[in-house]
């Protein structure tokens, strides 16, 4: 198998490079204002979608579309294994597709250009030839991804998120404590502070991951206490449902620290290559919030620096 990896690997490694790193994402966000921000950073890995003048959602999506586009020259290197892992790892950008497009077909968003995901797609150019909820829902089903449970926006994204972290904690050791704990608090955040439950399938699927006590829970605190070890971390120390969204942070620096982890050694296989679309995935999320800061009229980093 070690020898399948070796062009993997040895891509991945060289991918880092595309990081912008701590030190250079404090200068995005200490920028007096989003336009300083993005011409500081169009010079960088992440310029190539960023344009003058551009909206925070605008710049934020170029960042986006940019670690994207770096998992699918990552994914072009691998052996079928590792473009699998790459695969799971970016689904993020096939739900935030599909859910635009459900909005557009909903009238509940405006149109936006989806993502390429190219080889990284699991379902999406079937998803995209629907023209009702009913049928996105139909193909949803059909896939992978498995049945959302109900064809609103809400249950969609909630089902395809739920989906995608029981499908990479099953075929990527590395990964289950990140998919878990995401997993714990995508359902905290939907049950305990939006006061939307899940659609009955997915609640059976994400009980898989989080168990059916944790799954069945009436209060945040038992919630909590009947996760399991692999999710529970997640939530350590946030004592009300309200706080949850200042774990998000400490999931973040968690996987990337995991990540970098991973890439200790002179191992071939799906570690190095999982740590690589780890530290790449934080640190995209790190600028993200970096010209979220500048928007504001500059910032520091120090808001998103949680203990984990």
């Amino acid at each position: 198998m070690g020898a399948g990896w070796v062009a993997g690997v040895t891509r991945a490694r060289a991918m880092l490079s595309r990081a912008l790193g701590r030190e250079k994402a404090e200068e995005v966000a200490s920028a007096p204002g989003l336009d300083d921000a993005v011409r500081g950073l169009s010079v960088t890995a992440y310029g190539h979608d960023l344009l003058p003048g551009a909206s925070l959602a605008d710049a934020q999506r170029a960042v986006g579309a940019t670690l994207l586009w770096h998992l699918r020259v990552l994914a072009g290197w691998q052996p079928p294994t590792g473009a699998h892992a790459l695969r799971l790892l970016a689904s993020g950008f096939e739900i935030a597709n599909t859910r635009d497009h459900l909005r557009g077909l909903t009238g509940s968003g405006p149109p936006r250009s989806p993502y390429r995901l190219g080889t990284l797609a699991t379902a999406w150019p079937m998803l995209a030839r629907t023209r009702t909820p009913q049928e996105l829902r139909a193909a949803l089903a059909a896939s992978a991804w498995g049945d959302p449970g109900a064809a609103s926006p809400a249950a969609v994204a909630t089902g395809m998120r739920v989906s995608a972290a029981v499908r990479t904690a099953a075929a990527l050791p590395e990964a289950v404590r990140w998919a878990a704990g995401r997993l714990a608090l995508l359902v905290g955040r939907e049950v305990f502070v939006a006061h939307r439950p899940l659609t009955q399938a997915a609640g059976r699927r994400a009980g898989r991951l989080l168990g059916a006590a944790a799954m069945t829970a009436t209060s945040y605190p038992d919630f909590r206490q009947h996760l399991p070890t692999a999710a529970r971390w997640a939530v350590n120390g946030v004592e009300g449902a309200g706080d949850l969204w200042r774990a998000e942070t400490r999931w973040w620096h968690r996987v990337e620290a995991d990540g970098r982890g991973l890439l200790h050694g002179a191992r071939l296989g799906s570690a190095p290559v999982v740590g690589t679309v780890a530290v790449l995935s934080a640190d995209a999320w790190r600028v993200r919030g970096a010209l979220e800061l500048a928007a504001r009229g500059g910032g520091r980093l120090e808001v998103f620096d949680v203990p984990v």
